[in-house]
């Protein structure tokens, strides 16, 4: 009877990612002539163990890179080879390059085997130099010195979607670290330009195709635009090599190439001027992209927090018999007291039985930590700085969907820290400072929400460069006074950028205003604080979960909305005397030292029979990427914690709505979404200075 291994093909997947973390780890702890083997043979077992699962499931491309591998850790681990640099930095390859092809094979595609077999040969190599001399290429080398340079010519087709430019992302940006990769060719399409008079200035109507010669891979090009591809059409075909390598234009085929998330299915339509058409052919595994590890769908849970989940699911089946039991026979008044006490235990059980389950979902925050070690080692090593990387609240839990999506934030934080943030080490000397910049980590609970801190002690944010810029780029007047704090909040406006030239470390054409548009989209916040010549902290305060929020339960009408307690500033009863009216018909209110939009949610929602009249309702004075407005509400209810459920998996996505939840007496209640409601009434952010003009004006 033959079995069926596919079955445990995703804990295969799970435990090798996992090895593959602890290689890493153990890696960026050796140092060149280390000789301790307790870390040497977990690096030896974990490979050991990837190697001999993927013999067991056919994966022969995985267990034939590992072999090699392994004997080079065995070598090592026996003490029959000395460990070098070169061996570490390879072996670190290795595991990028182990990544890569599981990922490939977890997502069923052909993997691309053009980096392992270039890394096979350095390991051959290595072991076939039997006086132990390394002959290896330094870690930034992708392919062997005897073999040629393969060249390819990629055709990109990039049409941005019109908003492309309200994300903060500009296209010149990505065009330029194109043109860093190879010999670019940019061709811009102008059909879908409009007349002049239909134009809106912040649209994008051009497009572009470029041909570009290059070494690198395709993945490689495409990070150029991982920011946008939600926000653009991408296609990239593979051309062939070089077009003057023949007098005779070459037969190329025409691949067509998805994009990572699949939404993209577009081919060449013309070859370049000097090819023939040629037909179709299919993708072969080495041009396929290489596939995104895919995203882990369970959690490792310790037996303590299953035990608890089992002591209050017998609560409850103990409450459920008693409650059950007083439903029987004659109703006294002693049953009826004894059933009131029966539904109080019943919500108590609920609630312990909720918390319980929420422990589930939360895992330590060294999950996202863990990666950047081997981040700041590399980055450091790029840009020639010396970088100490110090963790703390390393246990800190968070609720996994919310530590998934506040990775790649972190990534550019911590990448802009090392890149813009710390001197090299003859500044730092000149300075007076330790040639050794330190970056730290840190997270804690405070309230119902996490606090992660990423700090540096660099140079800190050049305040009058930021303003210069700010001025440059039509963000703020000659006559605006902003505080230090306020102007260093600018870094966050879209566009805003103080680098004089675009780097692959931190920018790739992107903004500080993306960073804080995901942690906004996570209910979040983030700030900065900057000392010129201390350092910086970049301050993410985020909910401790998505699935649970607390909410304040106002009425609109016959309607009920919640509020996140988060956003909410104060609420209170309007002093129509401190109210004025603004261009518009929007009507703003002298709260102490500054003016607050009033926004009508009953006219914003089209709802009738709602209060109208701005001293008989209540003001919900609200709070989101730092702009306060206030929202009319006929009453305030309940604050009470409510489960998320999303519009857009069970309807469609509406504006100023983020969710909604079920009441206890069965009824939908949508759940306010802050930062869409600003933007649904038409408030920007560009424009508070104006408006507190303006106000300051008619008063």
């Amino acid at each position: 009877m033959s079995i069926d291994l596919s079955q445990f093909f995703e804990v295969f997947f799970e435990e090798s990612f996992e090895g593959l973390d602890t290689m890493e780890s153990e890696l960026l702890n050796l140092q060149p002539g280390d000789l301790d083997s307790e870390t040497i043979n977990t690096i030896f077992r974990a490979a050991h163990s990837i190697k001999g699962g993927s013999g067991t499931f056919g994966f022969s491309s995985v267990a034939d890179f590992t072999h090699v591998l392994e004997t080079l850790l065995d070598q090592i681990r026996d003490g029959r080879r000395t460990l070098e640099p070169e061996h570490v930095n390879l072996l670190l390859q290795s595991v990028d390059c182990l990544r890569l092809l599981l990922s490939g094979l977890q997502a069923e595609q052909d993997p691309d085997l053009t980096q392992s077999v270039a890394l096979r040969k350095e390991f051959e190599r290595i072991l076939d130099n039997s006086s132990g001399a390394v002959v290896a290429k330094p870690a930034a080398v992708q392919v062997i010195a005897d073999s040629p340079v393969s060249i390819d010519t990629l055709q990109i087709s990039f049409k941005p979607f019109h908003h492309l430019f309200k994300t903060g992302n500009e296209p010149l940006f990505m065009i330029s670290e194109l043109s860093e990769l190879g010999s670019l060719d940019v061709t811009a399409n102008i059909e879908d330009l409009p007349n002049i008079h239909d134009m809106q200035p912040d649209d994008c109507y051009l497009s572009w195709t470029f041909f570009l010669e290059t070494t690198e891979s395709e993945q490689r090009v495409k990070e150029v635009f991982e920011w946008v591809e939600d926000d653009a059409e991408l296609a990239i075909t593979v051309c062939g090599g070089l077009f003057e390598l023949d007098d005779e234009p070459a037969i190329l085929p025409v691949l067509e190439v998805k994009s990572e998330g699949g939404s993209f299915d577009k081919t060449i339509k013309e070859p370049p001027s000097s090819l023939p058409k040629v037909e179709s052919e299919a993708s072969s595994s080495k041009n396929s992209a290489p596939a995104k590890a895919a995203e882990s769908t369970s959690i490792r849970v310790s037996i303590d927090k299953v035990d608890s989940l089992i002591n209050m699911v017998g609560e409850l089946v103990i409450t459920q018999a008693m409650l059950t039991q007083l439903g029987e026979g004659e109703i006294t008044d002693n049953k009826i007291m004894a059933l009131q006490e029966g539904l109080a235990q019943l919500a108590h059980n609920t609630r312990d039985l909720q918390e319980s389950v929420m422990r589930i979902r939360m895992l330590p925050i060294s999950f996202v930590f863990s990666r950047f070690p081997r981040l700041v080692r590399d980055t450091s090593q790029k840009l020639g700085k010396q970088v100490e990387l110090k963790l703390l609240g390393e246990q800190t839990e968070l609720d996994k969907t919310v530590m998934e999506k506040i990775s790649d934030p972190m990534v550019h934080l911590v990448r802009n820290s090392l890149d813009h943030g710390l001197e090299t080490p003859d500044v730092r000397i000149k300075a007076g400072k330790n040639p050794v910049g330190k970056v730290t980590l840190n997270s804690f609970h405070q309230g119902g929400n996490i606090v992660i801190e990423i700090m540096d002690d660099g140079n800190g944010l050049n305040t009058q460069k930021i303003r210069s810029k700010a001025l440059q780029s039509g963000l703020i007047n000659e006559t605006d006074e902003l505080t230090d704090d306020q102007i260093n909040e600018l870094i966050f406006m879209p566009g805003f950028s103080t680098a004089d030239e675009v780097s692959d470390i931190s920018g790739r054409g992107v903004g500080m205003d993306v960073v804080r548009r995901n942690i906004l989209s996570l209910n979040g916040s983030i700030e900065v604080t900057s000392e010129q010549g201390v350092g910086s902290t970049f301050t993410i305060r985020l909910p401790l979960t998505l699935a649970i929020l607390d909410g304040q339960l106002v009425t609109i009408g016959q309607h009920t909305y919640i509020i996140p307690l988060i956003s909410i500033v104060e609420s209170l009863q309007v002093d129509t005397s401190k109210v004025n009216s603004v261009g518009g018909g929007l009507d703003v209110l002298r709260l102490r030292d500054e003016y607050v939009p009033i926004l009508r949610l009953y006219q914003i929602f089209n709802h009738t029979g709602a209060i109208e009249e701005l001293d008989k309702g209540l003001l919900v004075v609200v709070e989101s990427d730092n702009q306060k407005v206030g929202l009319l509400v006929d009453d305030l209810l309940a604050q009470q914690q409510v489960v998320i459920k999303s519009l857009e998996a069970n309807y469609q996505k509406v504006e100023g709505v983020s969710g909604a939840t079920i009441l206890g007496d069965g009824r939908v209640s949508l759940i306010v979404d802050i930062t869409g409601l600003i933007k649904l009434a038409g408030l920007k952010k560009a424009g508070r200075q104006e408006l507190a003009i303006d106000a300051l004006g008619v008063n």
